[in-house]
């Protein structure tokens, strides 16, 4: 009889961390605006998304940059379900915001299906303060935005759906850039 590959590995027992632990080892409090990561949904179609990215912000110490819909702030507290108050930026016209973050040396990458993009698993971790645009989930990032990109990373897809949501898309390329994956 032949072994499994799964059997012939010993692997020592898996053991889950207690709360307990957890905490001890995390920050205490909400991290103040470090200037370094930011995730930009500036197109956002669903609310529901952006609570789920603001929780991928804590978890990677980034901040979430946001239009100022009449929607969004509700979409946000009702989102949110982290027991800390978390860095949220609003932005007034996102060509001109991200005109300035270019203007004080931010690195722009927009998350787009595009010719000639970086491969999300070629994206190195953020080494100088970096914002990632994320545009619509129908549309994606507005034509005249895309000028004012430095790089467009691509999430590679081989099903037939055409991209990720917001969340889902901003959560990868979070964690890609800080490093934690």
């Amino acid at each position: 009889m032949r072994e499994s590959p799964h059997e012939a590995v010993s692997r020592p027992p898996v053991r889950v961390r207690k709360p307990a632990e957890l905490r001890a080892v995390r920050r205490r409090r909400a991290h103040r605006c470090w200037g370094h990561l930011t995730v930009a949904p500036l197109w956002p179609q669903h609310g529901a998304n952006l609570g789920t990215l603001l929780r991928t912000c804590d978890a990677t110490g980034a901040c979430l940059a946001v239009p100022r819909h009449p929607w969004v702030p509700e979409a946000l507290e009702r989102g949110n379900t982290l027991p800390v108050r978390s860095c949220v930026h609003w932005v007034h016209g996102p060509e001109t915001w991200l005109e300035r973050r270019r203007a004080t040396g931010w690195r722009v990458l927009g998350v787009e299906l595009a010719e000639g993009a970086t491969r999300l698993a070629d994206l190195p971790m953020a080494r100088v303060p970096t914002v990632a645009v994320l545009g619509h989930e129908r549309t994606g990032i507005p034509p005249e935005t895309l000028d004012l990109l430095d790089e467009v990373v691509e999430i590679p897809m081989i099903g037939s759906g055409a991209s990720l949501n917001v969340a889902v898309a901003g959560s990868l390329v979070l964690y890609r850039l800080a490093g934690l994956m």
